[in-house]
């Protein structure tokens, strides 16, 4: 089998998969904005968890995120600023994957707060720190594939460009 065939196939499918990959990634923030939306102040309790910042910034940062995933999430299954929003994601997920590893390293025993209330775990219940942290790094592959090829099949930046998917060079 020649390169170009391979080549080919992978033109044909890649809005395809991205746009499988970019629904994936709007469920797993519409999910998380509305765990945590809907009790804001529980949201800064979990951020004020990992114990980085003061508490009044971790209130305002847990009573923010829940909207900035919600609007990611939005953008990613409108297919809207693709390229923005998977920017946006992967240093939301770098941010969050960098805080489960400090709260790791410094022995805190806390609930990561990201699909929902978070905070300090219960005496004798332990942390789950590494399927934590290989579940955002998968989601990070996923904002990293858009972030490389951003235009999808059935997406707003499409219909915006005018340009057919199919005949880009990214």
């Amino acid at each position: 089998m020649n390169g170009r065939g391979a080549t080919s196939r992978w033109t044909r499918w890649r809005p395809w998969l991205g746009l499988a990959v970019r629904l994936g990634l709007a469920a797993v923030w519409l999910y998380a904005g509305a765990s945590k939306v809907g009790d804001l102040a529980a949201s800064g309790r979990s951020v004020h968890a990992y114990q980085v910042m003061p508490y009044d910034l971790a209130v305002v940062i847990g009573a923010v995120l829940p909207f900035v995933e919600l609007a990611l999430g939005v953008l990613l299954l409108l297919g809207l600023a693709t390229r923005l929003t998977a920017g946006v994601s992967v240093v939301l997920l770098l941010l969050f994957v960098a805080g489960i590893a400090s709260a790791w390293a410094r022995g805190l025993a806390i609930d990561c707060g990201c699909f929902g209330s978070g905070g300090e775990l219960p005496a004798g219940q332990r942390p789950s720190y590494l399927p934590e942290i290989v579940r955002d790094v998968a989601f990070l592959a996923m904002a990293g594939f858009l972030l490389i090829w951003p235009r999808t099949a059935v997406s707003l930046d499409g219909v915006l460009t005018g340009v057919p998917v199919e005949d880009e060079d990214e």
